[in-house]
């Protein structure tokens, strides 16, 4: 299998995989929905089919680029980022599935591309002085995204930011926890993995909705039901109840999280 098609398929293996774990708070899956009423697992599933075109063009482009400078590779990738995002739209009735993946998938499938053996360090060449770049001048814009709203309130760097230092809450703590704890129930651990990110990392979704205190919350549900065994424990599986119903009852999303489960799934497949 050459090598663009191997990793546009585990691209697309770890968005259907992530849809199907299973409850997750604050998240689609196939039992609940209720944080995302605009969007069903059928919706994430039509938007991941429709993408599997443009993650081998992303990793096709790692592959053909020539060049020492990596901020170059990921400039000609950009315009396929855009295009990826169109397509998206198309496919699920303009609501926004997998837009946050389709920039963490895009860059690191133009790394594994490049080199499949040095991905991080890949990555963080490409994207240097990304956010110096992308965050300049937000006062002269007047259509600012999510992104740029948290970064202007709460100086978040967000998925950018994340990106930029070669994603340390993956490469450091979600994929050495999914190899460790692989071999027991891959349902189970790709949810206690799920854990392991809310509880490292900065869920800009969460604030959106909520507020620093929400994600201080959702946290704090995540480190308890590791603590006591993870999600399959009863007393995690107690805890992680409470959670889905705090994020319900809040209209809380863990998208960031989800998306970051969702490149880490990507990089245990390859």
């Amino acid at each position: 299998m050459e090598l663009s098609t191997h990793l546009a398929n585990a691209a697309l293996k770890a968005l259907l995989y992530e849809v199907d774990v299973q409850p997750k708070p604050g998240l689609v899956d196939p039992v609940d929905h209720s944080t995302h009423l605009d969007m069903d697992v059928f919706t994430f599933i039509d938007s991941a089919v429709a993408l599997q075109p443009y993650f081998k063009q992303f990793a096709q482009a790692g592959i053909d680029f020539e060049g020492e400078d990596l901020t170059e590779l990921f400039k000609s990738i950009r315009p396929i980022g855009i295009k990826a995002e169109q397509t998206m739209f198309e496919a699920t009735g303009e609501v926004n599935t997998h837009k946050g993946a389709i920039f963490s998938l895009g860059i690191l499938l133009a790394a594994g591309g490049y080199d499949k053996d040095n991905i991080r360090t890949v990555s963080m060449k490409m994207l240097r002085g990304l956010t110096e770049h992308d965050f300049q001048n937000l006062d002269q814009k007047t259509n600012l995204t999510n992104g740029e709203r948290m970064y202007l309130k709460y100086g978040i760097t967000g998925i950018r930011g994340e990106a930029e230092k070669g994603y340390p809450v993956v490469f450091e703590k979600s994929l050495p926890f999914l190899k460790a704890h692989f071999g027991n129930d891959f349902g189970s651990v790709l949810l206690d993995t799920l854990m392991m990110i809310v509880s490292e990392s900065y869920d800009s979704n969460v604030v959106k909705r909520g507020n620093l205190e929400s994600l201080e919350h959702i946290q704090k549900y995540a480190e308890n039901i590791l603590e006591v065994g993870g999600c399959s424990d009863p007393e995690g599986r107690e805890l992680l109840d409470d959670m889905n119903s705090y994020c319900n009852e809040n209209n809380l999303s863990l998208g960031g999280s989800a998306d970051l489960l969702i490149i880490t799934i990507y990089l245990f497949l390859i």
